[in-house]
């Protein structure tokens, strides 16, 4: 399934959400949504739980301080 279909599928269920059950339903549906993409993306292997708490690896050349 390509891209622009998978997006036409959500903005359809966020915009029958938000006209049928209001602007909570559309926040919970986005939500819902959004975790439920984490989930998919750990299922498939692209993310690693470690992604989310792994602190970032800082520039030292590019802050201009030393440490």
């Amino acid at each position: 399934m390509s891209m622009a279909v998978v997006g036409l599928i959500v903005g359809m269920a966020l915009g029958f959400a938000g006209y049928f059950g209001g602007f909570g339903a559309f926040l919970l549906v986005a939500a819902l949504g959004a975790v439920g993409f984490v989930v998919g993306r750990f299922l498939e292997g692209d993310l690693e739980p470690g992604d989310f708490f792994r602190p970032r690896e800082r520039d030292r050349e590019h802050d201009g301080r030393r440490r």
